[in-house]
């Protein structure tokens, strides 16, 4: 009878979840095709295609698409090098390394995008440090400059899902191969590729995504040489007069239709390419020792891509932020902190966007745990129809540009029919970031999940323990290291997120990624980056504070 009940519960609670996430994706995302195919009141399927080749918006579209493939390129070649090294040699030892691999993928793009227009504008950081540089940097404004950018932004992302890859091959494939003679270069075409496909496809195409949903490199950079993508021209037709939300959604249900077909495909590779990389209990990994002249390339290879990545980005937003004046340049007697003091005084306005900047993220941050929690915990292991659907639709908000979901919102919660009054205030923001990050909640939360032990459950069963008891003693305790993991990764991104800001932030509220991006449009760079540094540094001091509440650290204090 109890079982029953609990059954029934269990039910009730995955209807609540499936309408919850209709109403918060599937009906925002519905929207922006529905007013795509029914311009001026009348049904026409081809209507996005229509408005894409009458306003020469074609030229966009594929400026995007090829943006994403140049970027997933060069990602590959940065990151597959750099796994390899710290898989299968012995430089696997200095694992720590990959907290400051992380750092150039957890910088904001459109900071990391301004660091480098300083370093390499005219008579910028470069110019004044090595003069004789000026006939590298009159090419870097191009599209190869872009792809650069992003690319070095995203090559962690890229390099962690292929180093556990490589990890997970067995040495006894590779053994067996050397044993009958062949090559590293044969080992790596016929064992390594087709084991690690499946993975790389997955990482590569989640690089794609990004790279077309990525707004501030496109908005700043993008713009400064005259190379235009969806994300920038969506955000100009719904925030510059005249507002053209008819072009606006068509751009957006294109894109959104792009990268629902690009999963599909991504899907139909791991399929086709998956194999088990874990389970032979003889299974052995193989570390080659490199030899002194390996092992220094390896380091210069390391050692550069750090260099270019973190310290020339870094470099020129801590020089902007303490220069006294800029057409003085680098000089010692050029530094000042009245910046950091004007940003940092009480009252002002940067100050009030830094503090609405951390009160938005940690609501927001909290409300995507307890949903994402609540869907992990229905989803399981996706047995039923009911939770495959709860499952594709808690992460869908990963799998389409963000601007592309935004608009959506705007559609829906600004719609006349509309019976709760959300948009345009405090709670609209808060419920986007929400929405937008939940799928990093609900894969933490579910991958801990997954690793539990039913029997424990069991034991909370046959030693009387009610479902609320085992819930509550057993379950929450053992997931608390996901929860929080989920927690960190919303925060992080929530406070650093731009084009949602930007497009649904009420007319008197600014937070920190608005601030920085308005004035460094307004030539005021130093306060920008001041902030740009606070903001970063802010983030990293609270994360480490939660960091000290972590499970395992407690138990290993």
């Amino acid at each position: 009878m109890q079982q029953m009940i609990v059954m029934d519960y269990k039910k009730l609670g995955m209807f609540l979840a499936l309408l919850l996430l209709i109403i918060l994706i599937a009906i925002p995302l519905f929207c922006i095709f529905f007013t795509s195919i029914y311009p001026n009141q009348t049904l026409n399927l081809l209507a996005p295609l229509r408005t894409l080749s009458e306003s020469n918006l074609s030229e966009v579209f594929w400026h995007t698409i090829w943006l994403g493939f140049c970027v997933m390129l060069t990602t590959t070649v940065l990151a597959v090098p750099l796994a390899w090294i710290f898989a299968k040699t012995d430089l696997c030892r200095h694992n720590g390394l990959d907290i400051v691999l992380m750092i150039p993928f957890m910088t904001p793009p459109y900071i990391g995008s301004m660091g480098w227009i300083l370093f390499m504008q005219r008579n910028g950081y470069l110019e004044q440090l090595v003069p004789a540089a000026k006939i590298v940097t009159t090419f870097f404004f191009s599209f190869g400059g872009m792809v650069a950018i992003m690319s070095l932004h995203l090559y962690p992302f890229l390099y962690l899902i292929l180093r556990n890859i490589f990890v997970q091959i067995s040495g006894n494939k590779e053994a067996a191969a050397i044993v009958h003679g062949g090559s590293f270069l044969y080992n790596f075409r016929r064992i390594v590729i087709p084991l690690a496909l499946s993975g790389y496809a997955m990482g590569a195409l989640l690089v794609f995504v990004k790279t077309i949903a990525e707004f501030g490199t496109p908005a700043t950079f993008g713009r400064k040489i005259g190379y235009f993508v969806m994300t920038s021209e969506i955000h100009q037709y719904i925030s510059h007069w005249p507002i053209d939300f008819g072009k606006a959604t068509a751009l957006a249900s294109v894109l959104l239709s792009a990268c629902l077909i690009l999963w599909y495909i991504q899907s139909l590779i791991c399929q086709r390419f998956s194999y088990p990389l874990i389970g032979g209990r003889d299974s052995f990994r193989r570390i080659s020792v490199l030899k002194n002249g390996q092992r220094l390339f390896a380091w210069l290879y390391i050692g550069g891509l750090l260099g270019v990545s973190i310290g020339i980005p870094y470099f020129s937003i801590l020089s902007a932020s303490l220069m006294k004046l800029r057409g003085v340049g680098l000089a010692w007697n050029n530094i000042t902190f009245q910046y950091y003091i004007a940003l940092l005084t009480w009252g002002s306005n940067s100050m009030n966007a830094l503090m609405n900047s951390l009160g938005l993220s940690i609501v927001a941050a909290t409300i995507s745990v307890i949903l994402g929690t609540y869907c992990a915990l229905l989803i399981g292991n996706s047995k039923t129809r009911l939770q495959r659907i709860i499952d594709l639709l808690s992460l869908l908000p990963n799998a389409v540009p963000g601007i592309v979901l935004v608009v959506g919102f705007i559609l829906f919660w600004n719609s006349p029919s509309m019976p709760i009054p959300l948009y345009n205030t405090y709670g609209m923001v808060v419920l986007t970031y929400a929405v937008l990050f939940l799928p990093y909640t609900v894969q933490y939360v579910k991958t801990n999940y997954s690793q539990l032990n039913l029997s424990l459950f069991q034991a909370g069963q046959v030693c009387g323990g009610t479902p609320v008891y085992i819930l509550r003693r057993i379950l929450l305790p053992l997931l608390v290291p996901g929860i929080l993991a989920g927690w960190m990764m919303t925060f992080t991104i929530s406070i650093r997120e731009l084009v949602a800001s930007l497009l649904i932030l009420p007319p008197d509220m600014e937070t920190s990624a608005t601030f920085i991006f308005s004035q460094f449009e307004q030539g005021n760079v130093a306060l920008g980056m001041a902030m740009a540094v606070v903001s970063v540094g802010l983030t990293t001091i609270l994360l480490l504070a939660v960091n000290q509440f972590h499970p395992a650290r407690k138990q290993n204090g």
